[in-house]
This record gives C-alpha cells, sequence and structure tokens, in this order.
C-alpha cells in the first residue's frame, strides 16, 4: 500500500516517487497533463499524503485532493540527490557541487553539513527545447537528441584552430571560439539542421559546465553531481558535461534516476 507520494513539480514536468512493496517507482508527467496527474494520483492510493515540491507545487497542492504538503525545493533536490548517491555507493557523506539541469540550472554546494545555492542560470533544458524549436521545428525531446547524435557541432561552431589556421594556436584547438560562429557556413552547400542542434547542445553543455566548475574550484571539491530530466536519454549532453576533464579539476557524475532526485527528495524530507 502506497502512503507517501513525493512530487516534483516543475515548469516543463512533474515527477514522481513512491514506495511499493519495499520498491521505489518513478512516474513522469508533463506540465500539460495536470489532471490526467492528479486521475492517478486518485487510482495509485486515494489515502496517500502527498510531499510536493517545485516551482508549481503551489498549483498542484491546491487541486490534489489527498492531504499535502509542501517541501522546500533546494532542500528536496540536495536529500534526493544524497539518497542517489547512497543508493548507488557513490559519495557518501563528502562533499560536492550539485547541478540540477531542468527548464533552468541551478548549481548548489553540499557539504555533510550544509546547503548553499550558489548560483544559476536561465540556459537549460527550455533552452534546449526553445531554441531547438527555432532551428528545426521540432518539439519532441527525444527527436532533438537524436538530432543532435547525429551533427558535427565543428560545422557551426566557429574553434580556436579556425581563427589560427593555418598556425598552431596557443590553446587548446578544439576549444569553441565561438558558438554558431560559422552559420553561415560558406564551406557548406546547405546548412544542416542536425549540425545547427550539436552546436546549441555544445552551447548549453559548455555554458553549465564552466559556471559549474568555477564553482568546484572556488569550494576547492572535485566532485560535480549533474541531475535533472534534461539528462534523460541525452549522451550528447552527458558528453560535453565530461570532455574537460584532461583541463579542468573536476569528476562529473550522472545518477541513474537523477531526473527525479526532488520527488526523492521530497518524499523523504
Amino acid at each position: 500500500m502506497v502512503t507517501r507520494i513525493g512530487i516534483d513539480a516543475g515548469g516543463s514536468l512533474v515527477k514522481v516517487a513512491y514506495e511499493e512493496n519495499r520498491q521505489m517507482h518513478t512516474k513522469t508527467f508533463s506540465s500539460q497533463e495536470i489532471d490526467q496527474l492528479v486521475q492517478w494520483l486518485q487510482f495509485l492510493s486515494p489515502h496517500a499524503t502527498l510531499y510536493v515540491t517545485g516551482g508549481k507545487s503551489g498549483y498542484v497542492k491546491s487541486i490534489v485532493q489527498q492531504q499535502s504538503y509542501q517541501v522546500d525545493e533546494f532542500k528536496a533536490v540536495t536529500e534526493g540527490t544524497r539518497f542517489l548517491l547512497k543508493q548507488e555507493n557513490r559519495l557518501v557523506d563528502e562533499s560536492f557541487i550539485l547541478v540540477s539541469i531542468g527548464t533552468g540550472t541551478s548549481i548548489f554546494s553540499v557539504t555533510s553539513e550544509s546547503l548553499e545555492r550558489v548560483l544559476g542560470t536561465g540556459i537549460g533544458g527550455g533552452t534546449l527545447m526553445g531554441l531547438g524549436q527555432l532551428l528545426t521545428g521540432e518539439r519532441d525531446f527525444r527527436t532533438i537528441v537524436e538530432m543532435v547524435a547525429k551533427g558535427d557541432h565543428r560545422k557551426s561552431d566557429l574553434l580556436v584552430r579556425d581563427i589560427y589556421a593555418p598556425n598552431e594556436p596557443p590553446l587548446f584547438g578544439n576549444l569553441t571560439a565561438a558558438n554558431f560562429g560559422k552559420v553561415p557556413n560558406p564551406e557548406s552547400d546547405k546548412d544542416s539542421s542536425e549540425d545547427h542542434m550539436a552546436s546549441l547542445m555544445k552551447m548549453i553543455g559548455e555554458t553549465i559546465l564552466l559556471l559549474a566548475s568555477q564553482v568546484a574550484i572556488t569550494k576547492q571539491v572535485k566532485p560535480i553531481v549533474f541531475t535533472g530530466s534534461t539528462l534523460n536519454g541525452n549522451g550528447p549532453l552527458k558528453k560535453v558535461l565530461s570532455e574537460f576533464r584532461d583541463r579542468l579539476p573536476y569528476e562529473p557524475i550522472f545518477l541513474d534516476k537523477g531526473s527525479h532526485v526532488g520527488a526523492f527528495g521530497a518524499l523523504l524530507v
């Protein structure tokens, strides 16, 4: 019997976590599917207590029929991350930087005794979907990620080596000098939507990593835990967030259920 349900109601998605038969389960709804969420909650367990967090938590709390409580979003994300780290035998009782990539991105410094939201950026999953639709007309997240995987950002981005060619660059040549700096590409007969999408993903990943790594350097910790629904099935973004380990002092960590850290945290707080 399900007695407690954690809900993370974000700007784009509503994530749910609950325990049944001693096993943790997760479910996801679009933020446009609130009515379906309410019906499903009634079907799952009409007498369960709901613990709701996230930007739309107040609205969800106002329309559900079960008893419900609001949970601080930052605390929920942090506690959910700690829970999943322990579940995966990672970083127990160690300080780390937490990067939550949802519609936008928040960056936290976490120790065994404290939590500090250091900074955030409007660049995140909302950027991917919004600019992705403007560039390609596509609205489906999976299709956009597939397009990124097929593209080559080097055909859209201006790299350091492009600026200094034919001479050797004074910096690492593969670094991005200007996102979309080759658009339109005079060397190409036709600009590729896939290449543009690869450039967009590169821009999002590099921006987030630049901010997160500076926080890690300031706080003198190496582990950076990346969470959030934008990482779901998003190999290209994970690759960008991992590919600077030879140039920046950090250790990237991705959680299997990292998209639901807020829901887990709300359930457990």
